[in-house]
């Protein structure tokens, strides 16, 4: 098991940047790429973790919790979807097949929940029924779950602006994708999440809801890239304790990046301005939140690579081949 003074001693590591002596190198807010030739592509993850527009908050050893994860829920989506990864090299890396990602992103949802003015409970809660082309029945409760879970398509936002809600019409009307393609995507998303609720009620959790890309490779191939039901990617709540929670008007227990959000939160910050500063016991909870996840998820110990991350990674890419596909 992790140790608490490990995990303490991994703090100063988390705020280092990732700058890999490697040609193609593209930074973004979390993870950054690199070009290694032959339609490959190196991802690495970080322990930063984007919890509002404007700051960039850090827990230790989020990027290879995010990274092993996403590479468990591929092996085990593999038969309904294929994805772009090729290979681990570390723990904080993936080779990838090099994707063009469509221009959709898909958010499945399946409980009614939310606070701010976009989001599916509060828009219910203000008298609307028909919501992102669904229509919802009269007495839902917050934080219920939805009769069956609904798909929302939005738009991939751009380094200042945000996503644009979409309906399911609208991604084939205004050509963003065909309609084939479309309707493969939507049974691809349903199936995954579908598996991903089952995988976590086994493991004594609630998959709440989540968001997917997808994107087509050089051969023509739908495949399932980015993360998949990580703590930054999805919602989970701990199905302990849930029903009686909301039975007494609480939250449910938030075992996501939701957990960071809603610190901040408390302390009056909501993304303007300078954000407070936090305390280092804030970063240790929500480290050990993803690591629960992982080890609950995989039933596997996690135990993680050590600082730096730079000089193990190239040692690893010495000679790497990716797999056939």
């Amino acid at each position: 098991m992790l140790t608490d003074e490990r995990l303490r001693a991994a703090l100063a590591g988390a705020l280092a940047q990732t700058d890999l002596p490697l040609p193609g190198r593209a930074a973004g807010k979390v993870r950054e790429w690199y070009a290694l030739g032959a339609g490959r592509r190196l991802i690495v993850t970080t322990d930063r973790l984007s919890a509002f527009d404007h700051i960039l908050a850090r827990v230790p050893y989020k990027g290879q919790v995010l990274n092993q994860l996403s590479a468990w829920w591929f092996g085990q989506t593999q038969a309904l979807i294929p994805n772009h990864l090729l290979a681990l090299p570390d723990p904080n890396a993936a080779v990838v097949e090099v994707v063009e990602p469509f221009p959709v992103e898909v958010i499945v949802r399946g409980y009614i929940t939310g606070v701010t003015g976009t989001a599916l409970w509060r828009r219910y809660e203000l008298g609307e029924r028909t919501i992102y082309g669904y229509r919802f029945p009269d007495g839902l409760r917050k934080n219920q779950a939805l009769p069956a879970p609904i798909l929302t398509p939005t738009t991939k936002g751009g380094p200042t602006g945000h996503d644009e809600r979409l309906t399911c019409a609208e991604v084939v009307t205004r050509g963003l994708l065909d309609a084939g393609t479309w309707e493969a995507v939507q049974a691809a998303a349903l199936a995954v999440f579908g598996l991903g609720q089952a995988r976590a009620a086994q493991a004594g959790l609630i998959l709440v809801d989540t968001k997917y890309e997808f994107g087509r490779a050089a051969d023509g191939r739908v495949l399932l890239i980015d993360e998949v039901h990580t703590p930054d990617s999805s919602r989970f709540w701990k199905a302990a304790g849930y029903a009686e929670r909301c039975a007494a008007g609480q939250e449910p227990e938030n075992f996501d990046k939701e957990f960071v959000r809603l610190a901040y939160a408390e302390r009056g910050y909501r993304g303007e301005g300078a954000p407070p500063a936090m305390p280092d016991d804030l970063w240790l909870a929500a480290a050990r939140r993803y690591i629960t996840i992982y080890e609950a998820l995989t039933g596997q110990p996690f135990e993680p690579g050590e600082y730096p991350v730079e000089p193990r990674l190239l040692r690893n890419l010495q000679g790497l081949v990716s797999r056939d596909r």
